[in-house]
């Protein structure tokens, strides 16, 4: 076996033996340049897979490891209350949202914080359905219609409340390259009411003092 060029492994898993006694048997064996190539490739081979297989296990268990941590996280919070759910919501806007003096705009790729906001504007700000106006700002390239389809979904705002898209082009000459473009953009919500703003404000201002 060893002069037809079977590796150590290959005849110890067919016969059974320790790998010193194998490697006694086959001390006085010399392969051709040929066969020595060959074993030197499939150890070569066998490495590179063994080192893949503790890669992904090491991927695997951080995820596993991101998992456990998220969910605790989330048991941590539990189920808010009406209160606990009210002053997020202002937090969320005072990072977030627009103060100019003009009504009441809020901007995030993340629908799940999208889809907080707009329940909240129609929580704690009484504001109806057809007050909403929605507004897509989108990379060159992307499906414009998919995106604008996306959002009224979760948001429940219909695409004839939607303003103009806007669409970022890719500048030509740029060394700068996006790793992340977002599949439906940044998706922005607007309430024309300065009254409510002025109260969010408020509200703002209670939280911080």
């Amino acid at each position: 076996m060893r002069k037809k060029g079977k590796s150590y492994n290959e005849i110890i898993q067919v016969l059974g033996l320790s790998k010193s006694t194998v490697s006694d048997w086959c001390k006085d064996i010399f392969l051709s340049e040929s066969k020595i190539e060959k074993l030197y490739l499939a150890k070569k081979k066998g490495a590179l897979k063994g080192s893949r297989i503790a890669a992904q296990r090491k991927i695997d268990k951080r995820i596993r490891l991101t998992n456990e941590i998220y969910n605790l996280g989330v048991n941590e919070i539990g189920t808010l209350n009406q209160r606990e759910r009210f002053v997020a919501g202002i937090a969320f806007y005072a990072s977030e949202g627009t103060k100019i003096d003009k009504g009441c705009c809020l901007s995030n790729s993340d629908p799940l914080i999208v889809k907080f906001m707009i329940n909240w504007f129609r929580e704690f700000g009484k504001v109806p359905s057809l007050k909403f106006r929605g507004a897509i700002w989108l990379h060159d390239g992307l499906n414009e219609r998919k995106a604008k389809i996306y959002w009224s979904k979760l948001t429940n705002i219909p695409l004839k409340q939607f303003y103009k898209s806007y669409i970022a082009k890719d500048k030509k000459y740029s060394k700068k390259i996006r790793k992340n473009k977002h599949e439906y953009g940044v998706f922005s919500f607007y309430v024309n009411d300065t009254n409510l703003l002025r109260r969010i404000m408020g509200w703002i201002g209670g939280v911080l003092v």
